[in-house]
């Protein structure tokens, strides 16, 4: 079943952090995101404001690009995986996904398009797109009915 997808036009990063702090409080209990865009879309920016909505401290939250999965502790806990360095999918599944997504944890994947077939058939994908110098284009897309409902109640909390 094909769900509705939403854009949010991020024009400052103030409107990027404020994206992040609606997902930080409507993204359910265990949710699996995947993040995609090219080098410097700013994949890792959204992170940080999901993570300060969650109550982590946004200095802590730093790309996994070498370490491949980091995890912060906060009022919501977060993974923070990143798969740009990985060779396959076979990879990814060693990191114990499984066990992470699993966790009541929130999930982020950075570059998560590299391991789709690998990721739970319920998860929101955000697509970034750059506008422009501070400004982004987010395509927020569900994957399951529990994200389609959760998609309805951010875009009524970003007044869209």
């Amino acid at each position: 079943m094909k769900f509705e997808s939403f854009t949010f036009r991020a024009r400052t990063i103030a409107d990027t952090d404020r994206l992040g702090a609606a997902l930080a409080a409507c993204l359910p209990e265990g949710a699996v995101v995947s993040l995609q865009g090219t080098l410097g879309a700013g994949k890792t920016r959204l992170v940080q404001a999901i993570a300060a909505g969650c109550g982590i401290s946004r200095g802590e939250v730093v790309s996994p690009t070498f370490v491949l999965c980091r995890h912060y502790e906060g009022a919501r806990n977060l993974n923070h995986l990143d798969t740009y360095r990985l060779h396959d999918e076979d990879e990814f599944l060693e990191l114990g996904v499984e066990e992470l997504f699993a966790s009541p944890a929130i999930t982020l994947i950075e570059w998560g398009d590299r391991v789709a077939a690998c990721l739970p058939d319920q998860r929101l994908e955000i697509t970034i797109d750059i506008a422009g110098n501070t400004s982004r284009s987010f395509t927020i897309t569900p994957h399951g009915e529990r994200f389609s409902e959760m998609l309805a109640g951010l875009r009524e909390r970003l007044g869209g």
